[in-house]
């Protein structure tokens, strides 16, 4: 497991989903890693791409990265953390739809989440 589960000066990798971006899908909502800013998709996504960065890196603390919410999750001990104030901006643009992004939603979504 990494040492490092809070870096609150490291920015988001981006406004999406990194690995759902690199292969055409798409996010019911998005995740922020709080110790490398990775951008992945929460566990109701296809992908579920927040929890596999989790597994792969041992980051433990993941915060939404939807506007107006600060939570913040720690994978290892499965509860909610303490919020922390990380480096802007601490959510994707507000006109970035969720699902999103625009134009690769299917019309069925409903019918692919996880529940």
């Amino acid at each position: 497991m990494s040492e490092i589960a809070i870096d609150t000066e490291v920015p988001p990798s981006g406004t999406g989903c990194d690995e759902c971006e690199a292969s055409g899908g798409w996010w019911v909502h998005l995740r922020r890693c709080a110790a490398c800013g990775h951008i992945g998709c929460c566990d109701s996504s296809p992908g579920q791409h927040a929890t596999a960065h989790f597994r792969s890196t041992g980051h433990p603390i993941m915060q939404s990265f939807e506007p107006g919410e600060s939570w913040m999750w720690d994978y290892a001990q499965e509860d909610y953390a303490d919020e922390v104030r990380l480096a802007p901006p601490t959510s994707h643009p507000e006109d970035q739809p969720a699902p999103g992004p625009e134009g690769r939603v299917p019309p069925d979504w409903r019918q692919h989440i996880h529940r």
